[in-house]
């Protein structure tokens, strides 16, 4: 034990030498290394596909941005020098996005980037911003196909917005105490089947979400479908890396070694129970859209109680996640 401690203090000497200069932290190379190695071990089980996406991350700290295993020098980069831990080049710059920032875009064109802060300035533990950069990993599998863009512009929500702010800020009707009540009937019902169902149950419950969803506007149905599609199903991927790593992955040393580190095993359960917390407890005023992430995680749920054959529809059938219900 002690000559592995060796081996590992060592290693975190070289790399603070390495990158003393860059404001890039030891611990956040071990997060992200430790981000890169759980895909690896475990995305292709919790979602077949998922592990040829490509994997660049935009580290936003106090004063810098770190870019990782991005394709090409983004205008503004350059060198910061060499990650053993990543084993690859990191690139630089001046800070330019928020510390708090958690979101995934074409930062630089594509593919898509992961724009992320450190732990402290997202106020997540290493364990949870982790899962948090796997969540973000599931969208850039998203946004990775090439019909992706096109279709999200048929969409016909964004009013003109080039930015893609309309995504959190399309005017949806959350404070219709009509479109709430509603919604909380169907987050129940769900919420009560995720606990055991049998077919015909399921079959009423996809016919009472499709008679809400057309008590909707158009352009209402299809938003909160887009955000189910897209937030909903991340969720949903976040939870099965959890649990599927509770059930055998090992952490590294180095990673393990983190003073915040949480046991997957509590942080996959306290996962589930989240999600199903809300779907039972739903208040669309007040979470407006982020209710719509635990919402498709449990629609996730519920479609993989006869099947998890939908996930090959995923792509090929995008945005409305009730459609896979059918079973062809």
């Amino acid at each position: 034990m002690r000559f592995i401690l060796l081996i590992f203090f060592m290693h975190m000497a070289f790399n603070q030498i390495a990158f003393g200069q860059t404001g890039i932290q030891q611990a956040d190379l071990i997060r992200l290394a430790e981000a890169r190695r759980l895909a690896d071990e475990v995305g292709s089980t919790v979602w077949p596909g998922w592990d040829r996406t490509a994997f660049p991350v935009l580290l936003v700290t106090a004063e810098q941005e770190l870019l990782v295993d991005y394709p090409r020098i983004p205008p503004g980069f350059t060198a910061a020098g060499y990650s053993a831990v990543l084993r690859t080049e990191i690139l630089g710059r001046s800070r330019q996005f928020d510390p708090g920032l958690l979101a995934t875009f074409p930062a630089f064109g594509l593919p898509p980037v992961i724009v992320i802060g450190q732990p402290g300035a997202t106020n997540k533990t290493s364990t949870e911003w982790v899962l948090t950069v796997l969540h973000e990993h599931f969208h850039q599998y998203q946004m990775s196909d090439p019909e992706y863009f096109s279709m999200v512009d048929q969409l016909g929500l964004s009013g003109g917005d080039q930015t893609g702010m309309w995504m959190l800020n399309y005017p949806f009707p959350y404070q219709s105490a009509e479109v709430a009540s509603d919604f909380a009937n169907v987050s129940r019902q769900l919420a009560a089947l995720l606990k055991g169902s049998s077919p015909a149950d399921r079959q009423r419950f996809w016919k009472t979400y499709a008679d809400f969803l057309a008590t909707l506007t158009d352009p209402d149905r299809r938003y909160m479908s887009f955000q189910i599609w897209q937030e909903g199903i991340a969720r949903y991927v976040e939870l099965g890396v959890a649990e599927a790593a509770a059930e055998g992955y090992e952490p590294s040393l180095e990673f393990k070694t983190l003073p915040d580190v949480k046991p997957l095993s509590d942080i996959a359960d306290k996962m589930r129970k989240a999600i199903l917390k809300e779907l039972a407890n739903p208040d669309l005023q007040a979470h407006r859209r982020v209710s719509f992430y635990a919402f498709g995680a449990g629609l996730a749920l519920l479609l993989d109680q006869d099947s998890e054959a939908w996930k090959s529809r995923y792509l090929t059938e995008k945005f409305f996640v009730e459609r896979y219900a059918d079973g062809d």
